[in-house]
Order: structure tokens, then C-alpha cells, then sequence
């Protein structure tokens, strides 16, 4: 954990509270940051008294003309886990209340076509010299397995041999976003991928290259591959199939291939006659979810693009509306 340097009157509480945040295996990295400009604020305006007060917060809120309302949001949510720690060891603050988070990002969910468009473009990738550190020696494989399970980019290089369980058709999650452990299942065209992947990893003269603690995806060298070259060979990918990149952080992005995932798992679930209410939870815990409402947010974009699934209003919406009755003026109102 990185220490960066608080002046402010609060300056040792912060210390405290990011070190319990860190002990009970939060990730404090943002709410280092966060803190860190609040304790800006608190110097800038020599703040003296211990106490965070609704003025105070609100002068705060005035300055930060230039944040987004996600940012924003995640900022009021950082001090108001402080204004409650101090709270609790004995210090009266005003606890803000969280403003609404609003986000218009719309992830791009790729067409069976563009993936299969962009399956070919990964496949007839060639190195013009010989370059043992590239990445692109994964590529086919990586983009396949992102699109077929589901997984972030970090969380498929971080893989180990001893993750990939061929004979119980899954993979272990170790390294996820929120820390918690979790099955992914494989297909079997996905196995198919991942062996003969290894057909030509393992060809490779280096030590150790099969050892259950090793990386599963390496380079030439034997290496751990970079995300961010990964994310360069899918945006040549992208070029190659013909998909406008938009740049700006409008995508394509190399994540949407796990919401693209998300959706045409619904949409697959739906056309074989499986209730989606019903079969969220799955898909929550295939993809890593905390909640349900992570999840949900694939119903909506799966009724915007896939207007066939609501044709009888069943599908997706079964469990959302209640069945209508007709009374009539005969004391049954």
C-alpha cells in the first residue's frame, strides 16, 4: 500500500482509516486519492477544528465543477465512510447524503457476426520479425475465452495452470475485481481453444512451462502478458473487421466482450425457453456479481437490441408485472 502524504488536521485518522480498510481487504488505492484531495480542501481552507460540518462539505461540492456525477458519486461515497469512522471514534461530522448515480455509458455489445468477424482477424495475425515478448502468441485464444466465458482481461491473464481444469469443464477465478473466489464453466469448442493453445505453449523449450503454479498464457519468454498489448491487438481486431472504433472512452472496448457475453447468454437462455428472471442469479455468479442489480442491467440491453424476445411480453418481463383481473360491481372491488 503506497503512502501519500496528508497535511491536514485529519491527516493521521485518514492513515487509520485506510489501514483498517486495507486490513479487512478492501481496495483502498481510489479512496487514497479521494481522501487525499478532501485533505487538499480541509489545508487550502485551514481547516483547524476536528468535525466535518454540512458547510464544509458543501464548499467542498462547489469546487468540483469538473467531475462527472459517477465520480462524484463514488467520492460522497469515500467521505461518507470517513465522516462515519470519525463519528464512531467519538467525533460529531455530518454524514452526507449520496447523491444519485447516474451514468450514460451504453456498452457495446457486438453482433455473432462481428465476433465471428473478429475470431478470423485474430486468426491470420502474422509478426513480420522476431520478436520472443509479443503477446500476440495468446491473442486467438484470449479473445475467444473473454467472449465464451465472460471473464476480464485481468482475471483471464492471471490464470494458472492449475485453474484450467479440463475434466470438470471449468475454470477457478482466484484474482477477481471484488476478491471473491469463482467456478467459470468452459464449452466444449472453448476447450477445444485452450488445447490446442497449449498444443504450441507447450513446444516452447522453457522450464517449468507446465507447472501447476505457472501462468497459463505466456509469451515466448515465458512471461505474464500485458493487458494493455492485448487490448492493442483487439483494437487491430477491430480495424481488420471492419468495427469503428469510436475512441473517448465510447468503445469498442476490449470489456464489452464480457457484456456481449452477458447478453447473448440471455439471449440464448430466452430462445430455449429458460424464464431470465429465473435464470439471472446463474449468470450473476458465472460473471462474479455481488448483487443482482450488476446483472440486471443485461435484461434492459438484451430488451433494447433483441426486440423479437418481447413480442409476447413473457420473456422478460413475467415476473415483473402482476396478472390483471377483471371485477365487477358486484361487491368484488
Amino acid at each position: 500500500m503506497s503512502e501519500l502524504n496528508y497535511q491536514s488536521i485529519y491527516a493521521s485518522y485518514i492513515k487509520q482509516f485506510i489501514a483498517i480498510k486495507n486490513g479487512l481487504g478492501y481496495a483502498v488505492i481510489r479512496a487514497q486519492w479521494i481522501l487525499l484531495e478532501l485533505d487538499s480542501f480541509f489545508v487550502d481552507n485551514g481547516v483547524s477544528e476536528l468535525g466535518i460540518t454540512q458547510q464544509q462539505v458543501e464548499h467542498w461540492r462547489a469546487t468540483r465543477i469538473n467531475d462527472g456525477q459517477c465520480t462524484i458519486y463514488d467520492k460522497y461515497c469515500t467521505l461518507a465512510e470517513f465522516c462515519k469512522y470519525m463519528c464512531r471514534i467519538g467525533y460529531d461530522c455530518y454524514i452526507p447524503r449520496l447523491p444519485r448515480k447516474i451514468s450514460g455509458f451504453t456498452p457495446y455489445i457486438f453482433t455473432s457476426e462481428q465476433m465471428m468477424s473478429i475470431f478470423q482477424a485474430c486468426d491470420h495475425y502474422e509478426l513480420f520479425d522476431r520478436h520472443l515478448n509479443t503477446n500476440l502468441f495468446i491473442v486467438p485464444a484470449v479473445i475467444r475465452l473473454l467472449y465464451g466465458t465472460g471473464l476480464r482481461i485481468n482475471e483471464a491473464l492471471s490464470l494458472k495452470n492449475k485453474d484450467v481444469d479440463f475434466e470438470k469443464q471449468c475454470l477457478y477465478i482466484r484474482k477477481s475485481k471484488n476478491g471473491d473466489e469463482r467456478i467459470a464453466p468452459l464449452s466444449e469448442t472453448l476447450i477445444t481453444v485452450l488445447k490446442q493453445y497449449l498444443q504450441y505453449r507447450d513446444r516452447i523449450p522453457l522450464p517449468r512451462v507446465k507447472d501447476e503454479k505457472s501462468f497459463f498464457f505466456i509469451t515466448p519468454m515465458g512471461k505474464k502478458c500485458a493487458q494493455g498489448v492485448v487490448y492493442l491487438w483487439f483494437r487491430k481486431a477491430l480495424a481488420a473487421a471492419d468495427i469503428p472504433y469510436q475512441g473517448n472512452h465510447k468503445g469498442p472496448r476490449l470489456h464489452d466482450l464480457r457484456h456481449t457475453f452477458a447478453v447473448h447468454s440471455l439471449v440464448k437462455m430466452s430462445r430455449s425457453g429458460l424464464d431470465l428472471y429465473y435464470s439471472l442469479p446463474l449468470l450473476s455468479t458465472c460473471l462474479g456479481h455481488r448483487s443482482l442489480k450488476s446483472t440486471d442491467q443485461y435484461v434492459r440491453l438484451t430488451a433494447e437490441i433483441y426486440q423479437d424476445l418481447l413480442n409476447d411480453g413473457k420473456e422478460i418481463s413475467t415476473h415483473v408485472f402482476p396478472k390483471t383481473q377483471t371485477y365487477t360491481a358486484n361487491g368484488n372491488d
